[in-house]
């Protein structure tokens, strides 16, 4: 097998796996969406502190300590990772997976907006065109629901923030994740420490399946995070673009096929608009690409 196709495998894993964790995420009730995320801190840090030392890497946190610039940074990373992680488990346990669906399909045009509003970005016509057509999109469904789509939006505003933030600091996906999480772990500690103390918590009183779902937590949090890492490496940055779809299809038919969520003609129409704006933008992404490529070619013919 080829380091591509080796990096498309490990992709399609990572999204995968994202995509059925609607299914995950409701076997963890009764525990509430906070309880949830706490663990999902805690154990994150326990297991990537035990995938570091496996890998006698601690050395990064050197530098962590001498720039503070980048611990400002992944501080900031964290805590809107912490607002992603916190609001799409409340979403997935209060039965609306088809709008987490929904606020990773419009995460890409966010990003773009984030684009020329943050990093002063100038946008092509047809890229102009993806984010007009996505507004419309969620105008409507704000019509659909008798709301803003909150969710939806605190998701793709949350992870597309996060995912500038991270473009600007260089550390690898271990230890990014290991920090960020660490970031966390007191809050999630002194929340998991109050429930106990005032018998609301849930872990270890359920079941144990429920005590070891929750347990593991922090290996499902890894895995796919580790495994994209090692996509982006290997996978030309147009694929990567494409299998970013595989998470919100697969979550919005577990919503749809497994949970029997309504999706009523105008939410229909409202995805479908979304759809076609998340194909003008690939379209656009892929012909943009294809450009410059015959430019490079083009340009060492005559070099």
């Amino acid at each position: 097998m080829s380091d591509e196709r080796r990096g498309y495998v490990y992709g399609l894993t990572a999204y995968a796996m994202w995509g059925f964790f609607p299914i995950y995420f409701k076997f963890l009730r009764p525990s509430p969406p906070l309880e949830i995320l706490a663990h999902r801190v805690v154990w994150s840090v326990v297991f990537v502190a035990l995938l570091l030392t496996v890998m006698r890497n601690w050395r990064f946190l050197g530098r962590l300590v001498r720039t503070p610039r980048l611990l400002g940074g992944v501080t900031l990373a964290a805590v809107l990772i912490g607002v992603n992680w916190g609001t799409y488990i409340y979403g997935v346990n209060s039965s609306r997976v088809v709008e987490t669906a929904l606020g990773y399909f419009i995460t890409p045009l966010l990003v773009v907006l984030l684009g020329v509003t943050v990093m002063g970005e100038r946008l092509r016509p047809l890229q102009w065109a993806a984010v007009g057509i996505g507004g419309l999109a969620v105008a409507i469904l704000t019509i659909d629901y008798g709301r803003l789509p909150y969710i939806a939006l605190t998701l793709a505003a949350s992870f597309g923030c996060y995912g500038l933030i991270k473009k600007r600091m260089s550390l690898p996906p271990a230890e990014g994740l290991f920090v960020e999480s660490a970031v966390l772990m007191l809050p999630a500690l002194a929340f998991l420490t109050w429930l106990n103390l005032s018998g609301e918590a849930k872990f270890g009183h359920v079941s144990a399946t429920h005590t070891v779902l929750m347990l593991i937590a922090g290996v499902l949090t890894a895995i796919p995070l580790l495994l994209f890492a090692a996509a982006t490496n290997r996978v030309p940055l147009v694929g990567l673009g494409i299998l970013q779809y595989v998470a919100p299809i697969l979550q919005l038919a577990v919503g749809v096929l497994i949970y029997h969520e309504p999706m009523p003609p105008a939410r229909l129409a409202g995805f479908g608009l979304v759809w076609l704006a998340l194909i003008v933008f690939t379209a656009d992404g892929i012909r943009s690409v294809r450009n410059a490529a015959r430019i490079r070619a083009a340009q060492a013919m005559t070099a």
